[in-house]
């Protein structure tokens, strides 16, 4: 399952942009991709394009100060370099690598795109002491955006079930999953995902695990639940079809980077052990 490696620590010590050391990483995006060498194995630190803002410090890692800036949208990669999506880049740069790439793209996006006020649309200054961009006009804060959404593996005895949504490559399932409403609590937002989506209802949530999941900004927190009634019904514009399976008779399921890969390993292996 990917995850920011444990021994990177989160920074945002501007101060540090005025004397890089020499083995700074730096992390360059258009958009949501990042510069990488053509082998895709290791990040491209410049592509000579002007940066869109100052860049920002992200944290540290194996004593190497991590920073990121972004360039326009059009910009063409140099000799020796490509511009390449993260998801993209699995299996080929090392998982930690991808992880703290994910969370700079989401840093470097929420800084670019909140660079003036959503209230009075001043120009925005960054906050010293915080991960936050301040209106010097109405004192309005903006902190990056993160989205909770609940996951959930629903059993039935000795079967799971698993869906396939409509944006999913051909034969890929996965758990359920859906974003958090304003005012919902995950359990909530649990059996109300799960009736939405396939019409069941459930009982007994039990938490599982988190993972950042930077695709754009969310926060992927795992459940299994054990099904309480209903008839098995996809709702056909999120999901296209839903079945449930054994260890047997298993379709191709989510990659291994994905926390849905790790919760359906994990509850099959319990279910083995009853």
């Amino acid at each position: 399952m990917l995850q920011v490696p444990s021994d990177f620590l989160l920074s945002c010590d501007h101060g540090a942009l005025d004397d890089l050391p020499p083995n700074t990483l730096q992390l360059l995006f258009r958009g949501s991709e990042l510069l990488v060498e053509e082998t895709g194995a290791h990040a491209f630190a410049t592509c000579g394009a002007p940066l869109t803002g100052p860049p920002l410090v992200i944290g540290k890692w194996k004593d190497r100060v991590v920073v990121a800036a972004s360039v326009a949208r059009d910009e063409a990669a140099p000799p020796g370099a490509r511009w390449a999506g993260l998801r993209s880049l699995f299996g080929t740069m090392p998982d930690s690598l991808v992880a703290i790439a994910g969370r700079a793209s989401q840093l470097v996006e929420w800084d670019r795109s909140h660079a003036f006020c959503g209230v009075c649309a001043t120009a925005t200054e960054r906050e010293v002491h915080e991960r936050a961009r301040k209106c010097p006009s109405c004192g309005h804060t903006a902190y990056p955006r993160i989205s909770p959404a609940m996951m959930c593996l629903v059993t039935r005895g000795r079967e799971i079930l698993l869906a396939r949504n409509v944006n999913f490559p051909a034969g890929r399932y996965s758990a359920l999953a859906g974003f958090l409403e304003a005012g919902e609590n995950i359990e909530d937002a649990i059996s109300r995902e799960v009736f939405e989506e396939v019409g069941l209802q459930v009982a007994n949530p039990r938490y599982f695990a988190s993972q950042s999941w930077p695709f754009p900004h969310s926060l992927m927190i795992a459940f299994t639940a054990e099904y309480a009634g209903g008839v098995l019904t996809p709702n056909g514009h999120e999901i296209a079809e839903a079945q449930w399976f054994t260890r047997q008779n298993l379709p191709q399921m989510p990659p291994r980077i994905s926390i849905a890969r790790a919760l359906i390993e994990d509850t099959l292996d319990r279910i083995d052990q009853q």
